[in-house]
């Protein structure tokens, strides 16, 4: 059966979810911005809230407009799309760390072959030095992020998969699977700005700060959320984009333990950066290439309406 664009539920979905957040951000801004950072600071809190801001969008433009709970896209459905769990665990954390690679094969003068970062967060954590080399330091946390870390990131970012990927790309597919992910991607980049503004993910340093740090988290958005959202399509779920998306989290950064001197935020070592999310972008275009497949998920991740939360 064809849908239809249902406009007012979008315009109150986004209204809301960039209401909440933006009313956080402003709150993170006027009592001293990211500058306190430290888990469980409160502003480490109210960016963990921040993240919850799509997924209640979601629930209240289901109860604003009288939607209920159809098409959720909360069943595992892990029979069908086994597959894309599969991928979403092991195959983000994969294009991550392709990213980190290609960047310092890019710029080998930023790649610190001595190890003295991760040496010294591990001087630093013990408070004096310990037997742990710095390599098999990065290793443990590599194969830390990749088996934990979905685990551990999870509840956060279903909070954001649950808006994006559950709620708004179904409900823009009418415009076609393509126009649908590009536009979510962007709504999602722009959702980010005002942290971005205040030095998230790039920091202020990097010339051009911050116009271009909000340019540079748009593309990351586009990119990272096309990936995401073919595998919430495909699964007919949103869990495999909540592992993917916490895959991405927790990886991320890990190219800045290997880093020396001062890169360029915008470019790498970081997913969040050109070089770093390229793996991303040309998956993406594959993706997005592929634009007859796109096109029949409108119909065929369509979930009965009787689904429960």
């Amino acid at each position: 059966m064809e849908r239809t664009l249902e406009t007012k539920r979008v315009w109150i979905f986004v209204a809301l979810a960039f209401g909440i957040a933006w009313a956080i951000d402003l709150t993170i801004f006027l009592t001293g911005g990211l500058a306190d950072l430290r888990a469980g600071s409160l502003t480490w809190v109210l960016l963990v809230v921040t993240m919850a801001a799509p997924a209640l969008a979601n629930i209240l433009t289901r109860v604003v407009t009288g939607e209920g709970r159809q098409d959720l896209y909360l069943r595992p459905r892990f029979k069908r799309g086994w597959r894309f769990w599969a991928t979403a665990w092991l195959g983000t954390p994969l294009l991550v760390l392709l990213g980190a690679g290609l960047f310092y094969a890019l710029f080998p003068q930023y790649l610190d072959t001595t190890l003295s970062t991760a040496q010294a967060i591990l001087d630093q954590a013990a408070g004096r030095p310990v037997p742990l080399g710095p390599m098999m330091f990065i290793v443990i946390q590599v194969v830390q992020a990749i088996v934990i870390a979905p685990l551990i990131n999870g509840p956060a970012t279903f909070g954001e998969e649950f808006g994006w990927r559950a709620y708004l790309l179904p409900k823009l597919m009418p415009l076609g699977g393509r126009k649908a992910v590009l536009l979510v991607g962007v709504i999602w980049g722009v959702w980010h700005w005002p942290i971005i503004a205040m030095g998230y993910n790039y920091g202020l340093s990097y010339p051009g700060a911050p116009w271009l740090g909000l340019l540079g988290m748009t593309w990351f958005t586009v990119v990272a959320g096309t990936w995401l959202a073919w595998m919430t399509l495909r699964s007919g779920s949103v869990w495999p984009a909540v592992i993917g998306h916490a895959a991405i989290n927790g990886l991320g950064p890990i190219g800045l333990l290997v880093s020396r001197g001062q890169p360029n935020p915008l470019l790498g070592p970081t997913v969040a950066g050109l070089i770093g999310s390229l793996p991303f972008a040309l998956v993406a275009l594959w993706l997005l290439w592929r634009s007859s497949e796109l096109s029949e998920f409108g119909v065929s991740t369509r979930q009965p309406s009787s689904s429960a939360m």
